[in-house]
């Protein structure tokens, strides 16, 4: 069985991978619409706010269906809100799904980050609540299939002591304090999904919370001319004693629908929380890789309060404390339950103090060195350092353009002083293959690989570091080609120069512990 989760997995990363890549050859890596699939819900989110705000003037609790009837007759200013309303919940709906299977596909969800797992699971029953408050508002034949399956599953609860499926029998017409209720609960959930989703980010630094402005009002666009060129319609008036043989449905909302309602209603609950639980469960699934990647620690001799490991830790795991060694400034410590083990603060430390155990500067200084001492080294080839989750497939592409392939956890990981010492050891050039910015497993690590490699910011590549044989290219899974043309472009740029001399000498440890002592003094 392990053995089938495993071949499943796999093939839906490469089927991700193979969507993203394609995205991306359409829209480009800042506006790949798969990449932004959380912010996408925010972006909805606010949409389904805005309409439904005006949408409420016109509502009459005493006559729903009449007063929606009315409203979508109204093409100017009625019908077209209702149907962005509409799409856009939809919308919301299917980028929460993608939104949800990244995370799993790329498991961002165990230790630090089961929190967001499980705030998200809260979210989309909160969605899903009121969307189905929202469909028996306007009380059509669908609006009243899904309130009766409603009723008939919380009838098989011991919790209220009459049977709530009676009211819709057509014995006595339905109290307005249903659908003022239902009205309440629809204004009223929004709040707490706010709440929720304050949660849902609380254990990010710089939590994005929408879409490039280009995307996410392209994606508002397109919605609106949806909506405008295929208007809603009413369905039918909800009516105790008729039974359509169809009903329209959204089964975006009520996909459970064609589950639960020709099943008896205990085995409907069974089923639900069976899956509930399944949900809840997906964080135990990879409850060893916490165990295999330790939280950072910090070298507290060789800290030199820089502030930079702070500042470039995506999860506000890192805290500055003032020292009580005698020595000035503050020292940084780690907050083992919020560290997901990105390493990004490796990466960050110039004198190389602060890391996942076995990741931190000084360990990737020993690895490479290894790397290239071997005998297969030839000088002026080049050295493609590659993501491990992103273009460690492209590795054969890679190879056969003429690349050495050096594969790294994460390119936010990588210390500049391995990029250096490749270029002193004789490469012809380095490529920096990082994942897209908008789809790093660790959030911001293609971010400040660019800005350390060519913005100068700790720890920087150094200025005796020849740029011309240093380059940054992103890509991802399924993007073997682009990986290819990096290598080439590289390689011409590198054609053009003379063939290095392996110059190994200097000491970059003591030399990025001089420099970050000069800099914190």
């Amino acid at each position: 069985m392990p053995a089938v989760v495993t071949a499943i997995e796999r093939a839906c990363r490469r089927l991700l991978g193979a969507a993203d890549a394609a995205a991306n050859r359409l829209y480009g890596w800042r506006y790949n619409p798969l990449y932004q699939s959380g912010t996408i819900v925010v972006a909805m989110f606010l949409v389904l706010i805005g309409t439904g705000l005006w949408l409420l003037l016109f509502y009459r609790v005493g006559d729903p269906w009449g007063s929606v009837a009315r409203l979508t007759a109204n093409p100017w200013t009625g019908n077209w809100v209702r149907g962005l309303h509409r799409y856009a919940s939809d919308a919301a709906i299917v980028a929460t799904a993608i939104h949800a299977a990244r995370m799993v596909l790329q498991h961002r969800f165990w230790g630090p980050r089961a929190l967001a797992w499980f705030s998200g699971l809260v979210l989309v029953g909160l969605v899903l609540i009121l969307g189905w408050t929202g469909y028996v508002m306007v009380w059509d034949t669908f609006g009243q299939r899904i309130a009766i399956e409603g009723a008939r599953l919380l009838d098989a609860l011991p919790i209220l002591s009459e049977p709530v499926e009676r009211a819709f029998t057509g014995e006595r017409a339905l109290p307005g304090a249903f659908f003022f209720l239902n009205l309440f609960a629809h204004v009223a959930l929004p709040l707490g999904l706010g709440l929720v989703l304050w949660v849902h980010v609380s254990r990010l630094a710089r939590p994005t919370l929408l879409p490039p402005k280009r995307l996410g009002w392209t994606i508002v666009g397109l919605l609106t001319a949806v909506a405008v060129a295929w208007p809603l319609s009413m369905a039918p008036i909800a009516d105790p004693f008729f039974r359509p043989a169809t009903v329209p449905a959204d089964y975006f909302f009520a996909f459970w629908l064609p589950f639960s309602r020709d099943i008896p209603a205990d085995y409907a609950w069974i089923g639900g929380g069976l899956a509930v639980l399944a949900l809840l469960l997906v964080p135990r699934w990879n409850r060893g890789e916490r165990a295999h990647r330790p939280a950072s620690e910090v070298d507290e001799a060789i800290c030199t309060g820089c502030w930079q490991c702070f500042h470039d830790c995506p999860y506000d795991a890192i805290r500055m404390l003032e020292r009580h060694d005698g020595r000035a400034d503050h020292v940084a410590r780690v907050t083992p339950d919020l560290c997901v083990s990105c390493g990004i603060c490796a990466g960050s430390c110039a004198p190389m103090g602060v890391g996942p155990p076995g990741r931190t500067g000084r360990d990737q200084l020993e690895e490479v060195r290894s790397f290239l001492g071997s005998p297969e080294r030839v000088p002026g080839e080049i050295i493609a350092i590659t993501c491990a989750h992103g273009a460690l497939t492209s590795g054969p592409a890679l190879r056969a353009a003429g690349a050495v392939v050096y594969p790294v956890d994460c390119a936010g990981n990588l210390h500049s002083s391995v990029v250096e010492l490749g270029i002193r050891a004789g490469a012809g050039g380095v490529l920096v293959l990082a994942c897209p910015p908008r789809d790093c497993r660790n959030r911001e690590g293609p971010k400040w690989t660019g800005e350390r490699i060519y913005h100068d910011r700790d720890a920087e590549l150094q200025a005796r570091v020849d740029r011309r044989r240093v380059a940054l290219a992103y890509a991802g899974p399924g993007e073997a080609s682009e990986a290819a043309q990096a290598v080439a472009r590289l390689q011409a740029a590198a054609a053009a120069l003379a063939v290095p001399e392996p110059d190994a000498d200097l000491d970059l440890v003591a030399a990025c512990e001089a420099t970050a002592a000069v800099e914190a003094s």
